[in-house]
């Protein structure tokens, strides 16, 4: 119990932030809306280890079929001088219904745009491969509400204690740093769809 103490713990998220809650429009969901498993993570485009998970999350989804969904959240580290300005970007991307294919994106040329001295010339030219409409991205990038997004996904990080990206959440629980491997992970998924069984949800 010293041990786990020494950590900094990570909070459940509250059944008021969760995206069952109706109210929670504006959380990016990837597979069955209505899977009884719900994998939240908060990550940083410019952080590798969210680069390999992004491939991860996408067998998972393929994996569990129509059982699991994935849900991302802003969480740029201020660390990472692009992170911030890239989840603008997929926001931006996302108000033209294009956030996936531009997250997709971000963690496919990760390495191209991290060492970029104007990481912005390169979010742009994705956006224009896209097939986004340019003018409108720009604008959108710069907009209130890109910026209101990204800070509202933080602020719920920081309440929760995330430090680290990626954090991990099974079904409004925090999955343990020492489980964050392929194997904790689904063994974590299965565990949640066995709870689920057994309630009846």
């Amino acid at each position: 119990m010293l041990y786990r103490a020494k950590r900094p713990q990570v909070k459940n998220i509250p059944e008021s932030q969760s995206v069952t809650a109706k109210s929670n429009t504006s959380a990016h969901v990837r597979g069955n809306p209505d899977a009884p498993v719900t994998l939240e993570e908060f990550g940083d485009f410019q952080c590798p280890p969210c680069g390999q998970f992004a491939g991860f999350a996408e067998e998972l989804l393929k994996e569990y079929d129509s059982r699991l969904r994935v849900v991302f959240r802003n969480f740029p580290l201020a660390a990472h001088e692009h992170a911030r300005e890239a989840a603008l970007a997929a926001e931006a991307a996302g108000f033209q219904g294009k956030f996936w294919e531009m997250h997709d994106t971000l963690y496919r040329e990760q390495s191209a745009w991290s060492k970029a001295p104007n990481a912005r010339e390169l979010f742009e030219s994705y956006a224009g491969t896209l097939g986004l409409n340019m003018d409108q991205f720009k604008k959108d990038m710069d907009s209130d509400k890109a910026r209101e997004r990204v800070d509202s996904d933080h602020a719920l990080g920081d309440s929760l204690g995330v430090k680290v990206t990626p954090t991990l959440f099974i079904n409004n629980h925090p999955v343990d740093p020492q489980e964050k491997n392929p194997e904790g992970v689904r063994a974590a998924i299965n565990a949640a769809l066995e709870e689920k069984s057994k309630s009846g949800a």
